[in-house]
């Protein structure tokens, strides 16, 4: 490969050339239809440099670089500012970790010739307590980036958390201060704290468009209330349950601040009967729908039975809703009553109350749903069609595990996917348990 490099650097072919070498740069190719025809072979230093920019886009890091060494015109490709706007650290301990680790000294020769090309950044990185501060000492060295998105991505927990805080939010405050232009931010399970917010919002208030920041315990309900009032080009956010507030979404309906787009909330419980969740009230919703009237409200759950309710007992103008553990049949139908701009709903798991009537309520009510999924729950084959048929074609998604439905004296199993494609107008199947 480097012969071919050098061949084409020097424009000239060598002497004594042979007519039989010159045979062995041809092939044979295939048409597909019986015949062949000579083809020339790929000179591969000669390709432009935008198709060698592109190739090197699908390549891993190690393997990038070990594209650059096989010509001079690789090399000059691999150090193109555009082809390190976005990168990935990827740190890794070896024996904790299936992760393939960013080399070293890859990342010291990129920090030191691309910093300040560096402006879609993300850190990945696995639960020992090394990688995650190695991915510090890298945010203390970006003093030149103009970084556009941050992200910073544990596979595993705890990461980032065993880091002392001093040290996260000086390595963090290094790229808030220094590249003034940041629109996307995906911070999770981290120790960033109300001060280092405090430096994004002073230096990054006129660009900054996304936030995602769950479980970050040191950031308070006074913290993120101070991003809502200072970040009006803020269209993106993502918290948990126990920072929203009446007061925060206020300060997102005000009349300074921009149509938020997404609202996600993160309601979890990891200590069952222990936290007690706070009730938003219904005018501070209407408050935020009134002025970003396409937002869209996205709520997680994972709390047990007993812990739901401060939810929906008034009306909510979620629209994508999410349960990771079993929800009771009373919720459900509190859902169907209190939640009309319902888009999406994925229940996981209920238990075995069968939910016709929740269903049907749901249907009724919920004018907007196109996306349905179930798990582990039970509703009968009559049940599930006439929802089916009160959603009709709208019900762009539906998912729900074979093993849900009880066939009835009106519909078994056979009949049951006939019916749902012909209220759907489409081909459906429930879907099947794998059996490994």
């Amino acid at each position: 490969m480097k012969r071919a490099g050098q061949k084409v650097m020097a424009g000239t072919e060598a002497p004594g050339t042979s007519q039989t070498s010159k045979k062995q740069k041809t092939s044979l190719c295939d048409s597909g239809f019986g015949d062949s025809e000579p083809c020339t072979a790929m000179d591969w230093g000669s390709l432009p440099h935008h198709v060698i920019l592109r190739v090197f886009q699908f390549l891993t890091l190690v393997d990038r670089a070990r594209a650059s060494s096989v010509c001079r015109r690789w090399n000059e490709v691999f150090h193109i500012p555009d082809l390190w706007r976005r990168f990935e650290f990827e740190l890794s301990q070896p024996a904790t970790s299936y992760l393939k680790s960013t080399h070293p000294d890859l990342i010291q020769q990129i920090i030191k010739r691309h910093a300040d090309h560096l402006q879609y950044v993300s850190f990945k990185v696995d639960s020992s307590t090394e990688s995650a501060e190695a991915a510090c000492d890298i945010l203390s060295q970006l003093v030149n980036c103009s970084i556009k998105t941050l992200g910073l991505i544990s596979t595993a927990k705890p990461s980032f958390m065993n880091v002392s805080k001093a040290h996260f939010a000086s390595a963090l405050t290094v790229v808030f201060v220094n590249s003034k232009s940041l629109s996307s931010i995906k911070i999770d399970d981290t120790p960033l704290d109300d001060p280092s917010l405090k430096v994004l919002v002073a230096n990054n208030s006129d660009t900054l468009k996304l936030l995602k920041m769950s479980s970050c315990p040191h950031v308070s309900p006074a913290g993120i209330l101070c991003v809502a009032d200072q970040c009006h080009g803020l269209k993106e956010l993502a918290l948990n349950y126990y920072i929203l507030s009446d007061e925060l979404l206020l300060a997102l309906s005000s009349e300074k601040h921009v149509d938020l787009e997404h609202l996600r909330i993160d309601v979890v419980s990891e200590n069952p009967g222990q936290v007690q969740f706070h009730t938003i009230k219904k005018q501070s919703w209407d408050a935020l729908v009134k002025h970003s009237p396409k937002v869209n409200i996205v709520m997680y759950f994972f709390l047990y039975e007993d812990e739901f309710d401060a939810f929906f007992r008034e009306e909510t103008p979620v629209t994508h809703l999410y349960f990771g553990r079993a929800v009771s049949k009373a919720m459900l139908g509190r859902i169907g009553m209190n939640c009309p701009r319902l888009i999406e709903l994925v229940v996981c798991a209920n238990g075995l109350q069968p939910l016709d009537d929740e269903l049907i309520q749901i249907a009724e009510r919920c004018k907007n749903l196109t996306a349905m999924g179930l798990g582990e729950c039970e509703v009968t084959c009559r049940g599930f069609i006439e929802f089916v048929k009160m959603c009709g074609g709208r019900l762009t998604q539906l998912s729900i595990m074979e093993e849900v439905l009880i066939p009835d004296s009106d519909y078994s199993l056979d009949r049951l996917h006939l019916e749902v494609s012909k209220h759907l107008g489409r081909m459906w199947f429930p879907d099947m348990m794998p059996t490994w």
